[in-house]
């Protein structure tokens, strides 16, 4: 009687999953005020120089195309702040990466390239930046699922040299072959909200960290340093362009460090890496900061990339870049898609910043000029699951498709709860009297606008549903992260963990499960295939 008792208790301790279909929409209440956030000062020790002369710093590794080449990136040199600056010569450290599979026998070598970006802002008072040196290198030949240890610099020069790191390649590419754990975060900043998502983030051991936009806000400050919680309401009327303060970046990389270098980290572009300059220039930190396998995966493009780990085919996409249907990007990723398959790598997950499916006000169907454009291309090739920021709080779609619960559809899960120093959004659109204006919706760098009323549904000739909507699972304003486990060709496990809970607390848990049999055809499947429900 006793064991089947406890094993009555085990199955009710059984995350809910997909296959029993959609989940009751749920909303946690916000039982307390979440504060401000506030940002880790230029003193804190954590994120200032801590090495001298030509010695790396901000050792970075990332994921190449395939599992047997990654990116392994570093900082020489310190930034420059100033009216006038003189950028650092890129050619006078090498860059070369000596590695092995022990400590004691680095005995392979691989050369890269390096580069200097500069911050300019041709206004009187405005100090303009210039970056340390920028390495990048690409290690190739590599074993899949092998722990590799590392040594970057110039060994030419005495002390420029780093300690010894190591990082762990992932699994083969192949049906049967999962990395034990991705970690999913959004929106980090650096704040001491930022720190507790990482502690508990690292406590749970990921093999790969995916960040879905906004990593430093270094676009909340002014040259001069001064920051502030809301760039609009505080400086958008008293400066002449969107200043930045740089050095944040060099903060962010100085912290992240003790983790990014061990553990490989992909990147993909958010509203907060545009950070205009003169000459019209955008996105020149993001994209100088960070290594990509644009090449290897064929885009070309720091803002948009794709990358196999074992049975998971994952592709970066780029919210605030031309996604329209005759664009670069939907050419590419048209290509990319048509490569997959499905036998090799079941899994198709794909990430990128702004939510199609958030219910909060705060950036309310801001990419739907987006979702119009991609979402039909996706869901005609399965994909499973996508993951997204931009909005500051957590939120897990059901399985969804043009607004309309699907079981073929993807499961939208939105980690935009990193830390930065912004507002918590608390709010939802359709709660009574907070539905925004349909106007004021569309994504200020992209414009467009495609988001008109519901047409059906319980909030057809609405803007907004008058209850949280049916597609919308789980939702909750608390800052955190989420961790995904593969566990099979059909069954991934995912996790979502508060910042105010203990280490090893779950906040939201789901089986995300694949019906391959149901909702693939040939590794593609007519959009127009049946199995929708309205709603």
């Amino acid at each position: 009687m006793w064991l089947r008792s406890l094993l009555l208790l085990l199955a009710a301790a059984e995350p809910a999953s997909t296959l029993t279909g959609p989940s009751p929409p749920v909303t946690v209440p916000l039982l307390e005020d979440r504060g401000h956030a506030v940002d880790l000062p230029d003193t804190d020790p954590r994120v200032q120089r801590r090495v001298t002369g030509w010695a790396p710093e901000q050792v970075t590794v990332a994921l190449s195309a395939s599992p047997t080449s990654a990116w392994v990136s570093w900082i020489t040199g310190d930034f420059q702040m100033g009216g006038a600056v003189k950028p650092l010569d890129p050619g006078t450290v090498g860059s070369v990466v000596r590695y092995g599979l022990a400590a004691d026998s680095l005995v392979r070598e691989a050369t890269g390239d390096a580069l200097v970006y500069s911050q300019l802002y041709p206004f009187e008072g405005l100090q303009n930046y210039t970056s340390g040196i920028i390495h990048h290198v690409r290690l190739q030949g590599l074993e899949p699922a092998t722990k590799y240890y590392y040594q970057c610099g110039d060994p030419a020069i005495l002390g420029a040299t780093s300690a010894v790191h190591a990082f762990r390649t992932m699994p083969a590419v192949g049906p049967r072959s999962y990395p034990g754990r991705i970690a999913v975060v959004g929106d980090l900043g650096l704040t001491y909200n930022t720190t507790s998502t990482v502690e508990h983030m690292t406590s749970n051991q990921p093999d790969l960290i995916l960040l879905v936009g906004d990593v430093s806000y270094a676009n909340l400050y002014l040259t001069n340093g001064t920051g502030t919680d809301c760039y609009s309401c505080s400086f958008a009327k008293s400066t002449p362009i969107h200043e930045t303060y740089q050095p944040r970046w060099d903060y962010w990389g100085r912290y992240m460090e003790p983790v990014t270098s061990t553990t490989p980290m992909m990147v993909v572009e958010g509203n907060h890496e545009e950070e205009p300059q003169a000459g019209n220039r955008t996105f020149v930190a993001y994209s100088s900061r960070f290594a990509f396998p644009s090449q290897e995966s064929g885009s070309f493009s720091p803002f948009y990339y794709s990358f196999d780990v074992g049975g998971i085919h994952f592709v970066m996409l780029a919210a605030y870049a031309d996604y329209s249907k005759s664009g670069e990007q939907y050419r590419w990723l048209e290509k990319d898609l048509a490569k997959v398959d499905r036998s090799v790598t079941p899994w198709l997950v794909a990430g990128w910043h702004a939510p199609w499916y958030s219910t909060y006000k705060a950036h309310y169907r801001e990419a739907e000029c987006m979702r119009v454009a991609m979402e039909e291309l996706l869901y005609s090739y399965g994909l499973d699951i996508a993951f997204t920021g931009h909005v500051h709080a957590y939120e897990r779609s059901n399985r969804v498709f043009h607004y309309t619960l699907d079981p073929c559809g993807a499961v939208h899960i939105s980690v935009g709860d990193g830390g930065n120093r912004e507002k918590m959004a608390t709010t939802h659109a359709d709660e009574p009297g907070r539905c925004p204006d349909p106007l004021s919706t569309p994504d200020p760098f992209m414009g467009g606008f495609c988001a008109f009323n519901f047409t059906s549904g319980p909030a057809a000739g609405r803007f907004c549903w008058d209850r949280q909507p049916d597609y919308s699972a789980y939702r909750e304003a608390s800052f955190g992260h989420g961790i995904l486990e593969v566990k099979n060709e059909t069954h991934a496990l995912w996790r979502w963990h508060r910042n105010q809970d203990m280490y090893n607390g779950v906040g939201d848990e789901i089986y995300i499960v694949r019906e391959p049999h149901r909702c693939l055809l040939n590794s593609t499947r007519p959009a127009s295939i049946s199995g929708s429900r309205t709603i």
